[in-house]
């Protein structure tokens, strides 16, 4: 007996290594399928500036995307935001940009929001933002030099140039959340939500 009671895999509606993995060690059986959506261009039409909201959003518009095309299935969608305040962070398009992202994060308390939707039949049937607050020790010029050396181009993948699953790790001094958030999926009330719905056998 396995874990997930369909015959149909799950879909995860993403390219991300680290919300794979979060389900595959969960024990779910999934397939990965990114959902080929403009996420700026809907952010910009959305009006929308909580980064909740944003987050929220783009993990529902990629379920039901992938969804669409994939009837019968469930599929989940997940997105994360990165604000310090009032500014939301992308993703930096080089060394530079990582740089200049965490001369602005280091020694401030940012908020990262991560939401996660599941649809079935393009029909969103759940939807949740869970938030983590991350603490960035001040760090010298040398200090973020040394780090973008190390780390590389791993840098321009992840919002705030870090991965706290790697070398990012090195930058917090104080974290306020749960692991899964930090990673892109709230995999708790997800798994609450599939249990439900009666889509797992524990």
């Amino acid at each position: 007996m396995t874990i997930w009671r369909e015959k149909d895999l799950l879909i995860l509606a993403s390219q991300s290594r680290a919300r794979q993995t979060l389900l595959a060690n969960a024990g779910i059986p999934f397939k990965a399928v990114p959902a080929d959506i403009d996420e700026r261009a809907l952010q910009t039409n959305s009006g929308l500036s909580s980064p909740g909201e944003i987050a929220g959003l783009l993990a529902r518009e990629k379920a039901q995307f992938v969804s669409s095309k994939n009837p019968g299935r469930h599929v989940v969608g997940a997105d994360q935001t990165l604000a310090l305040g009032s500014r939301l962070f992308s993703k930096p398009a080089g060394r530079a940009q990582a740089a200049d992202q965490l001369r602005l994060l280091a020694g401030h308390t940012h908020e990262l929001h991560s939401a996660v939707a599941v649809a079935r039949d393009g029909k969103i049937g759940f939807c949740d933002v869970s938030v983590a607050k991350m603490t960035m020790r001040r760090l010298s010029e040398s200090e973020i030099e040394n780090y973008l050396d190390q780390a590389g181009e791993a840098v321009t993948t992840s919002v705030g140039a870090y991965q706290l699953e790697g070398l990012g790790v090195h930058l917090f001094e104080r974290i306020e959340g749960d692991h899964f958030t930090i990673l892109g999926l709230p995999l708790l009330p997800l798994l609450a939500f599939l249990r439900g719905e009666g889509l797992l056998n524990v």
